[in-house]
């Protein structure tokens, strides 16, 4: 294959050679929009998959990993961005965590957690020349996956994706599991059903909705129109006003079938404002089996996303990344169970 330069790419776009390569390194200088326009001809041209950049990985052995020679790279970095809900300390996210730091512990591996989520300084509180790899936990800045990548730091991302930067991830089977748990709704009986979260706010949301809308398209039931509020949610304390002007339209599901745990929370608890009875009269779902899920009063029906697990399972797939870091990326699907509670009735 012939080798992509950055002026193919500046001549291709119209724009500087200085421009690619500062969009191309992580670097300031050029606005957002042009920054993703340039990853994304780069993508498209397959400048990436050349491997020519700085701080390239080069294969290790498992054998190598278990002798743990002193020269070797022995830490491994768990990343978890400090915005919106994704904190260290959090319930979901901590146990994912703990389930990556106990995969690298079982195969005597360090590990080093940062939530820094400034992409200007992320590789100046590591040093990429000392790092095994990295695994990143739910939603990473693209700023921090290109400086990654271009360090040659070998990665492996949880519950998150680059649509220009390709890289071995994990997620839930988000679709299917919501898809399994809608028809069982359909099933009790519920024909009117309403999905509760922003589908752009992540990939995983995004099928989950999905699933959502496709078990609704194949039973011919309403699906919610585009322009529906609780699509377009940016905060889960915006539930609260749009379930108020739902009650008083007159314009109740029967059924919500919510993107997390932590919507549902805010779901259920304006329901018992309003005096409405669940599940008697509307029926709620989550996904997540939060640990506060099952103390919820009503407790929660959801989808049980095996945590830990997912982080363990990260560390196999970061592993056999390092000792084949040429092989063809993979994305890696977890089975959820429906956990079935007192949430949920047939009408």
């Amino acid at each position: 294959m012939k080798k992509v330069t950055m002026q193919q790419i500046a001549d291709q776009l119209g724009v500087s050679k200085f421009a690619v390569s500062q969009a191309l390194s992580g670097k300031p200088g050029v606005s957002d929009e042009t920054r993703n326009r340039i990853i994304q001809a780069a993508a498209a041209q397959g400048y990436y998959s050349q491997r020519h950049t700085r701080g390239k990985a080069r294969p290790v052995s498992l054998q190598e990993m278990e002798k743990k020679p002193p020269a070797l790279k022995n830490t491994v970095i768990v990343l978890i961005p400090n915005v919106r809900y994704q904190l260290p300390e959090s319930a979901f996210w901590g146990k994912i965590a703990d389930g990556v730091i106990a995969g690298l512990a079982d195969r005597g591996i360090g590990s080093m957690v940062v939530t820094e989520h400034n992409s200007d300084r992320f590789l100046h509180i590591i040093n990429p020349a000392s790092v095994l790899g990295l695994v990143g936990i739910g939603l990473v800045a693209d700023q921090i996956v290109l400086e990654i990548r271009n360090a040659g730091i070998p990665f492996v991302l949880i519950d998150h994706e680059d649509s220009l930067i390709l890289s071995d991830t994990i997620f839930m089977n988000n679709y299917d599991s919501v898809h399994r748990l809608t028809e069982y709704l359909i099933y009790l009986g519920h024909k009117s059903l309403k999905f509760v979260g922003n589908p752009g706010y992540s990939r995983s949301f995004f099928d989950r909705w999905l699933g959502f809308r496709t078990a609704l398209e194949e039973m011919r039931l309403p699906v919610q129109e585009a322009g529906d509020r609780l699509l377009q949610i940016e905060d889960d304390r915006e539930v609260e006003d749009i379930l108020k002007s739902m009650y008083a339209r007159k314009s109740m599901p029967t059924a919500f079938v919510c993107a997390n745990d932590a919507t549902a929370l805010h779901v259920l608890r304006t329901l018992a404002e309003l005096g409405i009875r669940v599940p008697e009269d509307v029926s709620v779902t989550g996904f997540d089996n939060t640990e506060e899920a099952a103390r919820l009063s009503p407790p929660l029906s959801t989808v049980d996303v095996p945590k830990t697990g997912m982080g363990r399972r990260a560390v196999e797939l970061l592993l056999r990344r390092i000792e084949n870091p040429d092989k063809p990326f993979e994305k890696m699907l977890i089975h959820g169970e429906f956990i079935n509670r007192q949430s949920i009735a047939p009408v």
